[in-house]
């Protein structure tokens, strides 16, 4: 598959505010700026995201608004044109029936050309970071919704009673795997990832996540022809007649 492939249109599916921002950001940039048409789902809002001693649990839902508001504005920096909060409760998230059926209707509705989630097999990165289980609920939820739901017919028929005929995602592009297949040159958004991702003020320091994504996107470009890279393993359901 070409490096250079544009969907024309795409749905970034995540557990929270500012997952899409570090993991995929240079990618849905460069897409949108192609004229790709994009969707981020945002499976919680975020509503746990906070240690501040001061804070107790009538917090959560000021706490859900802010974070809510920092996703609207980063996917503004990105060009996003939609973004839906289905506003589960952040850190008890679980692959339920329930949120896979949430996540095909909405993939039955947008009709994306491709899906993009995290990694539901990864528990570990490095020695120091252990996957959240929000994280994994997620992509697991979405894979499963992207295959076989969405597109098969008689699966959540009082989706297809209320409208919402099936759809095939032609591609699903999953991140942080440990064998990608494919890469992303996002050399020129890598600057719109990191004014993306600083719109997260409540959860990242300003000052440091510049160096954190450069760092990171050369650590997947390395051994390719461009400065910067996001990396993925691509599921190819239907080939397009002619990508780009």
């Amino acid at each position: 598959m070409s490096e250079e492939y544009i969907p024309k249109s795409a749905m970034s599916i995540h557990a929270h505010p500012d997952d899409q921002e570090f993991s995929i950001g240079g990618t849905l940039a460069k897409w949108a700026k192609a004229g790709c048409e994009i969707i981020s789902v945002v499976i919680t809002s975020g509503d746990s995201g906070s240690n501040d001693p001061t804070k107790g649990g009538e917090y959560k839902q000021e706490l859900a608004r802010l974070r809510e508001e920092e996703q609207l504005e980063a996917n503004k920096v990105l060009g996003v044109k939609e973004t839906v909060f289905l506003r589960y409760p952040d850190g008890e998230l679980e692959p339920t029936i329930q949120l896979r059926r949430d996540l095909t209707r909405l993939i039955r509705k947008y009709k994306p050309d491709v899906a993009l989630i995290g990694n539901p097999e990864a528990w570990f990165y490095g020695n120091e970071y252990v996957n959240h289980p929000d994280h994994r609920a997620a992509a697991q939820a979405a894979c499963e919704a992207v295959f076989p739901s969405a597109g098969t017919r008689l699966i959540f028929t009082d989706l297809l009673a209320a409208g919402y005929e099936p759809h095939n995602v032609r591609k699903l592009y999953v991140h942080g795997t440990e064998k990608p297949d494919t890469w992303v040159d996002i050399s020129e958004t890598i600057e719109t990832k990191v004014a993306a991702l600083q719109k997260h003020a409540s959860q990242v320091p300003m000052d440091e996540v510049d160096k954190w994504m450069r760092d990171w996107a050369k650590e997947d470009a390395k051994d390719k022809d461009f400065a910067y890279a996001e990396s993925y393993r691509v599921m190819k359901f239907s080939e397009e007649e002619a990508e780009q």
